[in-house]
């Protein structure tokens, strides 16, 4: 009884916490603008605009970065790699990868948790009905190593896995850890090739990085696919 009643204060304390940022963001002018700023910096995806954006908050651009990754968290899914290039561009590339790796680390924290306490409902809001059912798929097939596999997937959306996970019974470190391995490979790559781009080179970069994860998609699903026909086959022949 004591469980219940905790897990429903926590659920309204969530609701309300949320409750009164959306009131903030739709009603105080200032705050409504700079969201409507990031969401068309995100949709430009030029990372040099994200760069300059956070670069024009002077000392306290880290926490403006820091901040920025988490709010692209919970808004998923919006590319998390233009922050990390621009971090890295703004603060070199190993400086740049700390911030974007601890960041992203609180940005899953977060959408774990937001899952945990609301549930699905309201984790499909916040991402997509069919994103969580491919993530679903991964956690039928890949059980307990799901987290670090997909952190693992450049084209598997980092967010996206954060809310699965909170739906599932995956303990709170188990998640955390898989995901803090699992996402260091791709934010060393990413901070060092964003520290090294230029305005010039940014669109093939980009370019280059969609191809691979439109490749990498495909085996996929090619896989699944010839995985589940096996499967079919040989239930037939049982």
């Amino acid at each position: 009884m004591k469980t219940i009643l905790k897990s429903h204060w926590k659920k309204i304390a969530v609701l309300v916490c949320a409750g009164v940022v959306l009131l903030v963001c739709l009603w105080v002018k200032p705050v409504n603008q700079m969201i409507r700023q990031i969401l068309k910096m995100f949709a430009s995806g030029d990372f040099t605009v994200v760069r300059e954006f956070i670069k024009s908050y002077g000392a306290y651009a880290v926490l403006i970065s820091f901040l920025l990754m988490i709010f692209q968290s919970v808004a998923a899914p919006l590319p998390a790699f233009l922050i990390t290039f621009a971090n890295a561009s703004l603060f070199g590339w190993w400086k740049g990868a700390v911030l974007s790796w601890t960041s992203a680390m609180a940005g899953a924290a977060l959408c774990f948790y937001i899952a945990r306490i609301l549930g699905r409902d309201w984790a499909e809001k916040l991402t997509s009905k069919a994103g969580l059912r491919q993530i679903d798929s991964f956690f039928e097939r890949y059980g307990k190593n799901t987290v670090l596999v997909c952190r693992l997937l450049p084209f598997v959306s980092f967010d996206i896995v954060s809310y699965a996970a909170g739906l599932t019974s995956i303990s709170f470190l188990s998640f955390f850890i898989a995901t803090g391995i699992g996402q260091l490979p791709a934010t060393i790559v990413y901070s060092y090739v964003g520290g090294m781009l230029t305005g010039g080179t940014k669109f093939l970069v980009t370019g280059l990085m969609i191809l691979f994860a439109l490749t990498v998609l495909i085996m996929m699903f090619k896989k699944i696919y010839t995985d589940r026909k096996q499967e079919k086959e040989e239930q037939i022949e049982d």
